[in-house]
């Protein structure tokens, strides 16, 4: 299955119940609106699919993992409903990670910003090279991690996402991310991550499906509120988007 657009990519290959989503985009592999929506639909659509028994989640080349949100999107908000609708993409994708039937394994093999750290945090269980330094720069462009924050939290406390969120500008190290448990582990190489998930995801997807399938629901239990929680969050980014201090910083991030 294979979905291409100007403003993006997305490539879902199955082999031997495992499913490998691939997205991509120019810059830096963020997430305009229309990707994220496509994302979402393809979760959705694996959730059903009864070929499949693990999701790895990838994106292209060998620079950025994530930049997050499209700063061309966000610069084009016009109004708090456009904002709310902007940032309510990465709500639903989101939710439709937490609440896929199968079990999400991360490769993450570079950076991951903002959004893309929440992509991570999402999937069940991650796999990262060296080089997949993470930062959460939303207050040094005047809103915040709101929507991703409680899967973020999630998974490394609320202690150490206060810490990323308030140092806005400071890159946390690959082994600050395992050290913390956003990470299973990390590599000092693209060959040996690929090998240790080409491993893995073969062992998960052995087992029992619906042994699987229940463990997933267990993972994420106690996280029925956010198809209402990451919503009301993103009212909130959807409002801070539209300050001029806001405007101001992501013109000067794109120079």
């Amino acid at each position: 299955m294979s979905s291409q657009s100007p403003i993006g990519s997305l490539f879902t290959t199955i082999e031997n119940k495992i499913a490998t989503i691939t997205f991509g985009h120019p810059s830096s592999n963020s997430f305009p609106r229309e990707l994220l929506d496509r994302l979402t639909t393809e979760f959705s659509n694996l959730s059903s699919n009864e070929l499949v028994s693990v999701i790895i989640l990838r994106s292209e080349g060998t620079g950025a993992f994530c930049a997050g949100a499209s700063f061309d999107e966000l610069l084009a908000v016009s109004n708090e409903n456009e904002g709310t609708q902007f940032f309510s993409g990465f709500a639903h994708l989101i939710n439709a990670m937490r609440s896929c039937s199968k079990l999400i394994i991360g490769r993450i093999h570079g950076k991951a910003v903002g959004g893309g750290v929440g992509i991570a945090a999402a999937c069940d269980y991650v796999l990262a090279t060296k080089n997949a330094s993470i930062k959460l720069s939303e207050l040094a462009i005047g809103i915040g991690p709101f929507v991703i924050e409680p899967a973020v939290s999630r998974k490394i406390g609320k202690t150490a996402m206060s810490e990323m969120t308030l140092a806005a500008h400071e890159w946390k190290s690959a082994d600050w991310a395992f050290s913390k448990g956003l990470y299973a582990n990390t590599f000092e190489t693209l060959e040996e991550l690929d090998t240790t998930i080409t491993d893995f995801s073969s062992k998960l997807s052995s087992y029992n499906p619906k042994a699987l399938t229940e463990m997933k629901k267990i993972i994420w239990e106690g996280t029925e509120d956010w198809d209402t929680l990451l919503l009301k969050r993103a009212a909130i980014s959807g409002e801070l988007v539209l300050s001029d201090f806001t405007k101001n910083a992501l013109n000067q991030f794109k120079k």
